[in-house]
């Protein structure tokens, strides 16, 4: 399944003073952009796509892909963590530098996982199912998706230079080179839906918006800085990108409502009641008159 990989050399150095590099690999397998969320990301998207054929076909492929990668990556961890110090007395014998890194190691990796990869972030928070998005809608999907890799080979490119190994450099800048497919072909997805003519911006593009309010708000953007600065940016003139409408640009934007005053709340929840302070309902009766 993963054979156009198999013939990369992505082998660690074998020496046991990388466990405190390990904890960092473990951000880009369970951490929050990490390949643990993207490859269950792109599954549930698959498994949830009501269109069969190249859309199902291209979530299903990839989420397979970054399956893939899950592995390369946990066990480039495990390879991180052989011959690494298990005690504070092993790592500080003669040797500043072991010491070090088993003070940056995360004990969690010998603890629980018995010298392996943990399903966890860098700073060893468990990987969390709420991480993955899979509404249904295409365009919202493909559009977090090409966040997701954006996101993803940024923090392969930091760690990439956390790093001397050879080894995991050359899986980096393959993780690298896939992120660049990745971002390429989501772009590429979102073009391909506004071509079959499936979805538009804004989403949901099928939703009846109401004319008066698209008129009043949905192409005006309210400055609420001082200056007028914002008023230079492609979002406060010109047509929009959804070529629906052209934008505005509002540097004093009024209240179209009054301001809010809550009634008392219900005295078996115990809340602080306004109406008990001296003057206070006077005050707020003042407010709404």
């Amino acid at each position: 399944m993963f054979s156009h990989i198999k013939d990369l050399q992505f082998e660690a150095k074998p020496d046991g003073l990388d466990a405190a590099f390990a904890r960092r690999l473990q951000e880009i397998l369970g951490g929050k952009w990490g390949e643990m969320t993207v490859a269950n990301q792109y599954l549930f998207q698959g498994w949830n796509c009501r269109l069969p054929g190249k859309y199902k076909d291209l979530f299903l492929d990839v989420g397979t892909e970054e399956m893939g990668h899950v592995e390369m990556i946990a066990t480039m961890i495990t390879r991180l963590l052989e011959n690494a110090p298990l005690s504070l007395q092993e790592a500080a014998d003669d040797n500043p530098m072991v010491g070090a890194i088993y003070g940056g190691s995360n004990p969690a990796h010998f603890i629980h996982g018995g010298g392996g990869a943990l399903p966890a972030d860098s700073n060893g928070v468990p990987w969390n199912g709420a991480f993955i998005t899979a509404s249904g809608n295409l365009m919202a999907d493909f559009q977090l998706n090409v966040t997701a890799e954006a996101q993803g080979r940024l923090q392969v490119a930091r760690l990439f230079n956390m790093t001397d190994d050879p080894g995991v450099k050359n899986m980096l800048r393959f993780l690298l080179a896939r992120d660049t497919m990745h971002q390429n072909m989501w772009m590429a997805a979102i073009e391909q839906l506004k071509e079959d003519g499936l979805e538009e911006m804004p989403v949901p593009d099928a939703f009846p918006d109401s004319k008066e309010f698209t008129e009043k708000f949905s192409y005006t953007y309210l400055d609420f800085s001082p200056g007028t600065d914002a008023s230079e940016g492609r979002w406060a003139s010109g047509p929009a990108p959804d070529g629906k409408g052209e934008f505005r640009y509002d540097h004093s934007p009024r209240a179209h409502a009054p301001e809010p005053v809550l009634p008392p709340g219900d005295p078996r929840l115990y809340g602080t009641n306004p109406g008990l302070a001296k003057g206070a309902v006077n005050k707020v009766k003042s407010k709404l008159t």
